[in-house]
């Protein structure tokens, strides 16, 4: 028996009818997103979240500038004599460090995203499982090159001038946001490991800034003993420092070259399947 024979009075029968017609012509469901869309989707997400939320993003701008000014006025002198000579060898450092520093931001973010409930929200969504990843390390693009540029333009006032010249400054800073890239699936790991975001943050700021200090950043590996030398020259951010040092100041190697091209590699090549895994193990 139909609907409309079921009905009790020509009113009953008529709702019935044009529901039953409202049914029938309702469009077909939406088509499933294709990974693109759905990692744009996320970048923007990221970057309205640096829009409405400007302090994580000036947090991550005030730094290079307070890095730049203390270490080259307060040690420039002791350690290179003037700090107009110090800068040239810190200035690039800097830039290597603010970088680093902000990759950890995509790990917590995506751990206060679980935290919080809103990655079981994207469980929920037909959509390509990686892209709330994908689309935050897109959007976070922006962070990098802010905190890179902002150091840059703060040395070209106080002395700076690459040898590289524009071409090696471009060349270097290509370089770093494929490090950034690189680097960042290490925080990813930390950020679907960890369940509490305060031990993400503490944990991941600790980690970087001690590979920086172990790294030819603020001075050069060879002042340094044999001990020690041989944790710097295994350091992923002392093979960085040195092509963005060489590019800048125009006497790169190709040997520093591929040598920072393959630290790169390997940092992809060891946590990108370690981070897809467990990611997709808290997907399920």
């Amino acid at each position: 028996m139909d609907v409309a024979a079921r009905a009790t009075g020509p009113g009953d029968v008529a709702g019935a009818v044009a529901g039953v017609r409202e049914m029938l012509l309702a469009p077909a469901p939406p088509r499933r997103a294709s990974a693109l869309f759905a990692t744009r989707t996320f970048a923007w997400r990221t970057l309205l979240k640096i829009k409405h939320s400007p302090d994580e993003l000036s947090s991550a701008l005030i730094l290079p500038i307070i890095f730049t000014l203390w270490l080259t006025y307060l040690l420039g002198g002791a350690i290179a004599g003037s700090p107009r000579q110090y800068l040239d060898y810190l200035l690039p450092g800097v830039i290597v460090l603010s970088v680093s520093l902000t990759t950890t931001y995509t790990g917590i973010a995506l751990n206060l995203d679980i935290s919080r409930g809103t990655f079981d929200r994207y469980r929920t969504l037909p959509i390509f499982r990686v892209a709330p990843v994908l689309g935050a390390m897109a959007g976070d693009v922006i962070r990098y090159t802010s905190v890179s540029v902002i150091p840059l333009g703060l040395g070209l006032l106080l002395g700076y001038r690459p040898g590289g010249g524009f071409i090696g400054v471009v060349l270097a800073l290509l370089y770093l946001q494929l490090f950034a890239f690189s680097m960042v699936w290490v925080w990813v790991l930390f950020g679907v490991t960890v369940k509490n975001p305060t031990t993400v943050q503490s944990v991941a700021w600790m980690i970087q800034l001690m590979l920086s200090l172990l790294s030819n950043i603020y001075v050069p590996q060879e002042t340094m003993p044999g001990w020690l030398r041989v944790v710097v020259d295994v350091n992923p951010v002392t093979f960085a420092m040195t092509a963005v040092r060489g590019l800048m100041s125009g006497d790169a190697t190709s040997g520093q070259i591929w040598a920072g091209l393959l630290t790169c590699a390997g940092l992809v090549a060891v946590f990108v399947p370690l981070t897809v895994w467990r990611y997709l193990q808290r997907w399920r």
